[in-house]
């Protein structure tokens, strides 16, 4: 696909525009999360976690802080982009070590590595919505091997 439309992203845009969102995601508990969301996402952005249900970016602020206390070396890296018109599917990979309980796993040590599917739209030159699938199942498996 060209950019023929002032509505269409390039990967580069695309990157730009994610990049606060990610960053907030790399030890979270030492970061301003709330400012970095800020940056890369309108106000009223809507993080989906079911099809129906969402939280607000503040919400969303407070989840990611949660994660950092959880998992304070938690890192999250962009993998590969891709972009539709006003859609970026974004692929990432989360690793990090638990420090107290991730979902219902004892912190024993043990570290994980898994994936991240995310869809966003876009609107204003910032994340509007965004649809978030993580591979958690294989992430506790990996911390109760």
């Amino acid at each position: 696909m060209t950019k023929s439309d002032e509505s269409f992203m390039t990967v580069e845009e695309a990157r730009r525009i994610s990049a606060p969102l990610y960053e907030a995601l790399n030890k979270p508990s030492e970061k301003n999360v709330s400012e970095l969301l800020a940056q890369a996402c309108n106000d009223d952005y809507h993080p989906y976690h079911t099809n129906q249900e969402f939280l607000t970016r503040d919400q969303l602020a407070d989840v990611f802080k949660a994660m950092g206390e959880t998992v304070p070396d938690l890192a999250w890296e962009v993998v590969d982009i891709h972009v539709v018109d006003d859609t970026m599917i974004v692929r990432g990979e989360a690793t990090g070590t638990p420090v107290k309980e991730f979902w219902g796993a004892a912190p024993t040590g043990k570290s994980f590595r898994t994936m991240a599917i995310d869809v966003f739209t876009v609107r204003d030159g910032r994340l509007a919505k965004g649809y978030h699938i993580e591979n958690w199942a294989t992430a506790i498996q990996q911390l109760n091997a």
